[in-house]
């Protein structure tokens, strides 16, 4: 496995430095050295951005960044929050996001009460599903459930994406002791 993900590295570096050399080459030997030159900057520096964003992907996530994914969940945050947590990890066919905000008194009330208000919500010791053992996980319909825990408020979707594409399964958690909301974006 780690061969695997060390040819997978080496191909996009070959890649990378490939089309650089091309946007280099290819305009010298046309007769225009100084763009060429130029434009195989630009290239670098692209595929470095790119490798920067992707290496620092969870020091660039935001706050706005947070609040959308929230919203995708119809989650709102009416008042200041602060990010505590944020945390992604991936593997060949895995991914893992996971963030947690410290969130006012004020609106971990409203955001319970929407989960306690929704028609199949489930009371602590009630029978829940685990949404990410589905039988038709590619292709069957959208699911979520709204429940209780000792600890936690839950709601959670899951959403397949057709054939061949990993389902949305997220998990959103409002801590009972805390004003805390863990966000969880799994996907298998």
């Amino acid at each position: 496995m780690i061969a695997l993900i060390a040819l997978v590295y080496l191909v996009f570096f070959l890649l990378c430095a490939g089309i650089t050399y091309a946007a280099y080459a290819i305009p010298q030997k046309i007769g225009y050295a100084k763009q060429g030159e130029v434009l195989s900057k630009l290239v670098g520096l692209a595929f470095l951005g790119l490798v920067g964003a992707i290496v620092f992907e969870d020091q660039l996530f935001s706050k706005r960044d947070a609040l959308k994914l929230l919203v995708e969940q119809n989650i709102s945050l009416n008042d200041d929050f602060e990010l505590i947590h944020n945390k992604s990890m991936s593997a060949p066919g895995d991914y893992y996001h996971t963030f947690m905000l410290r969130i006012t008194p004020h609106d971990k009330a409203r955001i319970i009460d929407l989960i306690t208000h929704e028609k199949e919500f489930k009371k602590i010791g009630l029978l829940t599903v685990d949404l990410s053992e589905q039988t038709d996980r590619y292709t069957g319909k959208k699911q979520k459930q709204h429940y209780e825990t000792d600890t936690d408020f839950v709601t959670e979707l899951f959403e397949p994406n057709g054939e061949g594409y990993a389902p949305t399964w997220r998990i959103i958690k409002i801590s009972k002791r805390e004003n805390t909301l863990v966000f969880q974006d799994i996907d298998l």
